[in-house]
């Protein structure tokens, strides 16, 4: 009875984000109580009265609730809302992210030392003149052309295995710099090729930061998660100053020690980066996390979910563009008559023309005008699917039958084979539709490589528009 007369006095609750609620109690002499049951990150457990204002003349103003403690620090370090403003992922990925930033300011403090030490600082001999002309020539000896030749790569398909890829060649851009002293007579030629590096790892670092943003914010807040990874930077960059101010001391004068630092920090900066890059979870279809899902639900039924992928998506390799499968291709690449326009038209309604070469193993796709997010995956998965055939392993029955007919002699025309695991395609893709969305996939949006050519065809019968 006693626990029912309490309840009828809670008169209204509140809460901060996904944080404990504060129950709201009417005391004895009409103030209001809020029970504080505590926020996710600091644990407290107390309660405090809030009196009308005014209730006594001595009464300046009603009392507000506890702050918690570390709440100035999380406005300053942490997007707004956290965690439930950005990805599950988020706080191991900063947490790595921000190791390897730590042991990248160290490496590079190394690096600088030498280029310093190798224009001439602390030489007698060495003049202002010379060591000014050394300076220009590295930063100005790289190509214009850098900006265009990364974005032909499509880094946001595959921004995990870039960002893992700029990170790496930073290293062996830092360890030029280091060697350069070592070889003066190679010493503008070997910094000016770290700079090319540098140049490389600026734009690719850049473009797949942005997309990793895209992925950790969850209301529209890019700007928010991009500040404060800012924040978290500069932390982490003027902790790794006052470090450095410490270590140059001790391994100047001594370049095996330097070297060995070096090293110690290379290892370090490269785990803490392959940590942060396995952490990451995309509910996205890429090729790579595509053709995983797919195989392992042809071999045995069932659609792997985001994180058992991730978990399993390679990311030493793969991060050039796939030659295998080709969306979005120009149609008068495919077709030169009308006969070959109609057998990839022939036998299907679906708004892509898919083109077969068995002895490459190449699959081209030509998209209708108005294929959609669901028409690519499926022409992914198609194409996906027509190299399974080519494979080991166990598949379902329909497809078991075709890959026979595949391997044994002589071969099938490819157009006719297409026709037929269309007619298969339309029993097995709405199930595995089904399978990737209950799974935790995104299939309103995708990260598929494609190309921009979309076309119409006039012999196709009405088409189906996903």
């Amino acid at each position: 009875m006693a626990d029912d007369a309490g309840l009828e006095t809670q008169l209204c609750s509140e809460q901060f984000g996904s944080g404990e609620a504060l129950g709201c109690r009417a005391a004895a002499d009409g103030s209001l109580q809020w029970e504080v049951g505590g926020w996710r990150w600091w644990g407290l457990s107390r309660a405090f009265t809030v009196k009308p204002e005014g209730r006594d003349a001595g009464e300046v103003g009603a009392p507000r609730a506890p702050s918690p403690p570390l709440s100035g620090l999380q406005a300053v370090f942490l997007p707004q809302g956290f965690p439930d403003s950005v990805s599950p992922d988020y706080l191991p990925y900063q947490l790595w992210d921000s190791v390897q930033a730590f042991a990248s300011s160290l490496s590079g403090s190394l690096a600088t030392q030498a280029v310093l030490l190798g224009i001439g600082v602390g030489n007698a001999k060495a003049t202002v003149s010379a060591a000014t002309a050394t300076w220009l020539v590295k930063g100005e000896l790289h190509p214009r052309s850098l900006t265009y030749c990364c974005s032909q790569s499509k880094l946001d398909c595959n921004a995990k295995q870039w960002r893992l890829f700029a990170d790496i060649l930073n290293d062996v851009a830092m360890f030029l710099e280091i060697m350069a002293p070592v070889y003066p007579i190679c010493f503008t030629m070997t910094v000016s090729t770290s700079n090319l590096a540098k140049c490389i790892v600026s734009v690719a670092g850049g473009a797949t930061r942005a997309a990793l943003t895209v992925h950790q914010a969850r209301r529209n807040n890019m700007a928010d998660v991009s500040a404060k990874d800012s924040s978290q930077e500069t932390l982490v960059n003027l902790a790794g100053l006052l470090v450095s101010l410490l270590m140059l001391p001790l391994v100047s004068g001594c370049p095996g020690f330097s070297l060995g630092c070096f090293f110690f920090l290379t290892a370090l900066h490269i785990y803490a980066n392959y940590r942060a890059v396995r952490s990451l979870v995309m509910e996205t279809l890429n090729e790579g996390r595509l053709r995983l899902v797919l195989r392992h639900y042809l071999q045995r039924g069932e659609v792997l979910d985001p994180t058992a992928a991730n978990r399993m998506e390679p990311l030493w390799t793969g991060f050039w563009p796939a030659r295998s499968l080709s969306l979005g291709v120009p149609l008068h690449r495919l077709v030169s008559s009308v006969f070959e326009l109609q057998q990839l038209v022939e036998g299907h309604q679906e708004p892509y023309l898919l083109c077969w070469d068995q002895s490459r193993n190449q699959v081209q796709v030509v998209l209708n005008q108005k294929a959609g997010p669901k028409t690519v995956l499926r022409a992914a998965t198609h194409g996906l699917m027509l190299g399974a055939l080519q494979g080991d392993g166990p598949l379902p029955a329909e497809l078991e039958e075709l890959r026979n007919q595949v391997q044994a002699g002589p071969k099938k025309e490819s157009w006719v084979i297409v026709k037929e695991t269309h007619q298969v395609l339309d029993m097995l893709f709405p199930k595995f539709l089904k399978g990737l969305q209950d799974a935790g996939w995104k299939t309103e949006k995708h990260q598929l490589e494609v190309d921009e050519w979309r076309a119409t065809w006039l012999l196709s019968p009405e088409k189906k528009v996903l």
